[in-house]
C-alpha cells in the first residue's frame, strides 16, 4: 500500500501547471499624456500607457534611491560605482528642504549637501537621475522634510494657501539654480523630477511635538482624515480630492518656473494619493516588512496579479491602464523604529522584482537601495525622532548598507538587473498571464506553486517564486510545466521534473531567440549577452537545485557542441542540452555561419560575477572580492581576506597587459572556461583593546592611520541588548536598534581625525516585556529567566577592507 501511495504522490506531482499565453495584444496610446522629451544629440524619451522607450526602443528603467546628504560626499563617486556594478542605470535622490534650508532665508547647498556634485557624479558614472523635490519628502527625515519655522509661519501648509506656495515657489527656485544646465534636454543627466509625496495620503508627525503626545501630522488640515501612518490601503473618499490633484498641477507649474524641465514626471500613486493627471506617472510602491504598522504579517506582495489593471495599495485615483506599471518605491529593506524592529530577509529581494516583474511592471525603483546616517542640524537631528527612528543610523537593511557594505540583496539583484538591461526590450511589451489557480491563492497559502507569464506572439519569460516574507515556503518537489499556445504545447521540462527549494525564484525563457536559434525553453535563468558581434555569447544562470536543460529546435545546418561539462543530445525536433547543477559549463551552436557560445553557472557562482568592460567589449568577471571598474582601472575590494582570485568569461588572450598595485598578481593555468588570476596582499591585523566601565559602557581604543591599500576599516560588535550609541570625543556619530545582526560600522569616515582615539559605546539592556521581540527571529531572543532586562557585548573586532586597483590593456 506505501508503494502504491508513492507511485500516485509521484504521477500527480508531474501533472503540469498550465498557463496559455494565447493573449490578444492590448492597445498602446500615448496621446494623453504630456510626457516625454529630447536631449541636444537627437535621444528620444517617450511614455505610452504601457512601457516607456529610449528612441523608439522600449526599456524599463531600474532605479535606486540614495541620498546624498547621509553619505560622506568625499565617498560619493565609490557608491555610485557600487550602484552601477549592480545594475541601477538610474539614481533617485530626495531634496529634503529642512537640510537645505534649517534656518529661513539661509540656503546651504555645500559639503554633504551639494546636490550639484552629487547630479554631476551621476552624469560621470554613466548613470541617470530622478529628482524628488518634494516640498513635503517623508524619507524619514524630521516634519517629513518640511523646516520647522513653517510650523510658525501664517499658512496652511501643503495646500494652494498663496503664503504656502510663494514659499515653495522660492524653494524649488532654490534647487533650479543648483541644477541648471543638468537636465536631459540640455545633455545632462535628470530626466525625471518627483512632486510631493504621497500627497492626501501619508504625512510624518511634526518634531515640535511633547512626550506622550499623539502625533500631530505635516498635513493639511483639511486632509487629515485621509492621512495614514505609512504606505497603507485608503478609501477611496476624500470630499477634497480635485482640490489635491488641481495642487499636484500647481507644482508642476512651479518646477517648470524653475527651469526643472524633464521627459519624466512622477507622482506616489498609491493608497488613493493625488497625481498631476496625465502629466505624470504614477508609481506604485510595495512594503513586505512595514514598520508603522502592529506587529508582522503575511504580506500580499509575493503572489501574482496584473499590477497594469490592479495597482498594489489600491483604489487608486487614476485609470491604471493609463499609465505604465512603474513600481518605483520598492522596500528593499526597511528602518527599525523603537517598537518595531522589522528584519528583513534578504533573499525577499529578487523574489519581490520576480513578482513585479511577472505583474507586469515596467519600471523598477528601490527605497532605499543604498544606507546612510541622517546627519545633525544646528539645532536638532534630522532623524525622525517624533518617529522613534535612530538618531542617525539610516541603514535600512538595504542593499548597499550604511557604511557602503554590499548585503545578499545587491548581489541577488544585479542577476535580475542585468537581464532587465539586456532584455528590456524584449519583456517590456509583453502582456501578464495568469494562471487559474491565482484568484484563490493567498499568503498563507505556503505549498502551492506561485507562477505566471509575461508573453507575446507565443514567446516569453515564465516567472516561478517560491518565497514568502515571516514564513518558510516549502520545497516545490518534481514541478512541469505546460506553456500552451497557438505554436503548440510546449512541456518544461520535456521529460522529468525539476524542484524548486523554498525562498529561491526564477526566471525561465521560451521560444527565445538565441542569437538566430529557436531556444524552446531553459530550466535557467537568462542573465545577459555579449555586445561582440565577432564573439557572441549568452549566460544564464541555475537556481538552486535546479538541474539546467536547454532545448534548442533543429534546423538545417544548425549544429550544437560542446564546450566543457554539458551533456548534448539531439532528435528530429530538437537538441537537449543538460549541463551540471553545479557549473560552469559551456556549448557552443554553429548557425547561418555564427558561432554563439552559450555559458551556464550555478547560483552560487553568478551571485560572484561583475558585469565589466575590457578592450571595449562586455565580459563577466567573477570574484568574491568587490569589482569597481573606472575606465581601463578596476579596485577590488576584499572584506577581511588578504587574498582572492578572479576569472573572466568569455576568456582574455595573449594581446592583454596588466598592470598592478597588490603585493603578488598571478595567471592561474588550467581553468576550464575562464581566464583566471591571484590576488595576493599583506595581510593587516588589528588587536582590540578595550576595557568596560560599569556593565553598559566600553570603551574601544582605535588604531592609528591605516595603511593605504585598505579601502575601509570595520569595527563589528557582536552583543544582545535594546539600543547601542558610539561617541567620539564626546559626541553621538553612530548608533543602533538592536535586531539580531552584529553591529557593522565603517571607520574610514571619522579618520585621521579618530586615529588612536578612544570610542565610547553605550549599551541600553534589552527589555523582558520589549514590545518588538515578536519581530525578531527566535534564536535572537535571549533566555531572559528570572530577570527583566538583558544585556550582552560578546565579541568586539577589527576587520580590514583590502583594496588594490588592476588595470587591464589591449595591446
Amino acid at each position: 500500500m506505501y508503494f502504491f501511495l508513492a507511485f500516485l504522490g509521484a504521477v500527480l506531482a508531474q501533472t503540469p501547471y498550465t498557463i496559455n499565453v494565447d493573449v490578444p495584444d492590448k492597445p498602446l496610446r500615448s496621446d494623453h499624456l504630456n510626457l516625454g522629451g529630447s536631449d541636444p544629440a537627437g535621444d528620444v524619451i517617450d511614455v505610452n500607457n504601457y512601457y516607456l522607450t529610449y528612441n523608439g526602443k522600449p526599456f524599463i528603467p531600474v532605479t535606486g534611491e540614495f541620498h546624498y546628504f547621509r553619505y560622506p560626499e568625499k565617498y560619493w563617486d565609490e557608491s555610485l560605482k557600487k550602484m552601477k556594478a549592480g545594475g541601477i542605470n538610474i539614481v533617485a535622490t530626495y531634496v529634503f528642504w529642512i537640510t537645505h534650508e534649517e534656518n529661513e532665508g539661509q540656503f546651504v547647498w555645500d559639503g554633504n549637501r551639494n546636490l550639484r556634485r552629487f547630479v554631476e557624479l551621476c552624469a560621470e558614472n554613466g548613470l541617470q537621475a530622478i529628482v524628488r523635490i518634494g516640498p513635503f519628502c517623508h524619507g524619514e527625515v524630521r516634519n517629513g522634510g518640511l523646516p520647522d519655522w513653517l510650523l510658525g509661519r501664517p499658512l496652511t501648509i501643503r495646500s494652494n494657501d498663496p503664503a504656502y506656495l510663494a514659499y515653495v515657489d522660492r524653494f524649488y527656485g532654490e534647487i533650479g539654480k543648483q541644477l541648471e544646465g543638468l537636465y536631459f534636454k540640455d545633455g545632462g543627466p535628470i530626466i525625471g523630477i518627483q512632486l510631493e509625496n504621497e500627497y492626501q495620503h501619508s504625512a510624518s508627525p511634526w518634531g515640535l511635538m511633547y512626550p506622550g503626545q499623539s502625533y500631530d501630522w505635516t498635513a493639511a488640515e483639511r486632509d487629515l482624515n485621509a492621512t495614514h501612518q505609512g504606505v497603507s490601503v485608503a478609501e477611496a473618499d476624500n470630499p477634497y480630492a480635485a482640490l489635491g490633484n488641481d495642487h499636484m498641477m500647481i507644482l508642476k507649474s512651479l518646477a517648470q518656473k524653475a527651469g526643472m524641465d524633464v521627459p519624466i514626471y512622477t507622482a506616489t500613486g498609491w493608497g488613493y494619493a493625488a497625481i498631476a493627471e496625465n502629466e505624470s506617472i504614477p508609481v506604485t510602491s510595495l512594503y513586505a516588512y512595514p514598520f508603522w504598522t502592529e506587529k508582522k504579517d503575511l504580506s500580499p506582495f509575493f503572489l501574482y496579479k496584473d499590477m497594469h489593471a490592479n495597482p498594489d495599495y489600491s483604489p487608486v485615483r487614476y485609470v491604471p491602464e493609463d499609465y505604465p506599471a512603474f513600481a518605483a518605491e520598492l522596500g528593499s529593506g526597511i528602518m527599525t523604529v523603537y517598537t518595531r524592529r522589522p528584519v528583513v530577509d534578504q533573499r525577499s529581494m529578487d523574489a519581490m522584482i520576480n513578482r513585479c516583474l511577472g505583474s507586469g511592471a515596467n519600471g523598477l525603483g528601490y527605497y532605499m537601495y543604498h544606507g546612510g546616517s541622517t546627519p545633525k542640524g544646528e539645532n536638532f537631528y534630522f532623524a525622525d525622532e517624533a518617529y522613534g527612528l535612530p538618531k542617525v543610523s539610516y541603514d535600512f537593511q538595504a542593499p548597499v548598507g550604511e557604511y557602503g557594505q554590499l548585503r545578499e540583496g545587491f548581489h541577488r539583484l544585479k542577476l535580475v538587473h542585468r537581464f532587465l538591461n539586456d532584455f528590456g526590450d524584449l519583456l517590456a511589451p509583453m502582456w501578464t498571464v495568469l494562471p487559474e489557480n491565482t484568484a484563490t491563492l493567498t499568503p498563507e497559502n505556503l505549498t502551492e506553486l506561485r507562477y505566471a507569464a509575461r508573453a507575446k506572439d507565443g514567446a516569453g519569460f515564465l516567472f516561478l517564486n517560491n518565497f514568502q516574507d515571516d514564513a518558510q515556503m516549502a520545497d516545490q518537489i518534481n514541478v512541469k510545466l505546460k506553456v500552451e499556445s497557438l505554436e503548440g504545447d510546449l512541456l518544461i521540462p520535456e521529460e522529468g521534473t525539476f524542484d524548486l527549494k523554498g525562498n529561491e525564484n526564477a526566471i525561465f525563457p521560451f521560444h527565445f531567440d538565441l542569437n538566430g536559434a529557436h531556444l524552446n525553453y531553459a530550466t535557467a535563468q537568462l542573465m545577459m549577452k555579449g555586445d561582440d558581434p565577432d564573439r557572441p555569447y549568452y549566460v544564464f544562470f541555475a537556481p538552486e537545485g535546479v538541474e539546467p536543460e536547454l532545448s534548442i529546435a533543429t534546423a538545417r545546418g544548425l549544429e550544437v557542441k560542446n564546450g566543457e561539462g554539458c551533456f548534448i543530445e539531439k532528435n528530429n525536433k530538437r537538441w537537449l542540452v543538460k549541463c551540471p547543477e553545479k557549473g560552469p559549463s559551456e556549448f557552443l551552436i554553429q548557425y547561418k555561419g555564427k558561432t554563439t557560445r552559450v555559458l551556464v553557472v550555478d547560483k552560487k557562482l553568478a551571485l560572484k560575477s561583475w558585469l565589466v568592460t575590457i578592450g571595449g567589449k562586455k565580459h563577466l568577471l567573477f570574484s568574491e572580492a568587490t569589482v569597481l571598474q573606472d575606465g581601463d582601472q578596476f579596485t577590488f575590494q576584499s572584506m577581511g581576506k588578504p587574498e582572492w582570485e578572479f576569472y573572466v568569461y568569455p576568456r582574455l588572450g595573449p594581446g592583454f597587459q596588466y598592470s598592478f598595485t597588490a603585493n603578488r598578481f598571478a595567471l592561474l593555468q588550467d581553468v576550464p572556461v575562464f581566464s583566471g588570476y591571484k590576488i595576493s596582499m599583506t595581510p593587516e591585523t588589528y588587536p582590540v583593546e578595550s576595557y568596560r566601565i560599569g556593565e553598559r559602557k566600553v570603551v574601544v581604543k582605535l588604531p592609528g592611520n591605516p595603511p593605504e591599500d585598505l579601502s575601509d576599516l570595520f569595527l563589528t560588535i557582536d552583543y544582545t541588548g535594546d539600543t547601542a550609541m558610539g561617541f567620539l570625543d564626546g559626541e553621538l556619530v553612530t548608533d543602533e536598534f538592536f535586531k539580531g545582526s552584529k553591529w557593522q560600522i565603517g571607520l574610514r569616515r571619522f579618520y585621521p581625525e579618530a586615529a588612536g582615539k578612544e570610542m565610547v559605546f553605550y549599551f541600553r539592556p534589552l527589555q523582558k516585556d520589549a514590545t518588538f521581540l515578536p519581530d525578531l527571529n527566535p534564536e535572537d531572543v535571549p533566555d531572559f529567566g528570572a530577570r527583566k532586562e538583558f544585556l550582552e557585548v560578546r565579541e568586539i573586532g577589527f576587520t580590514p577592507e583590502y583594496e588594490t586597483t588592476i588595470q587591464i590593456l589591449r595591446n
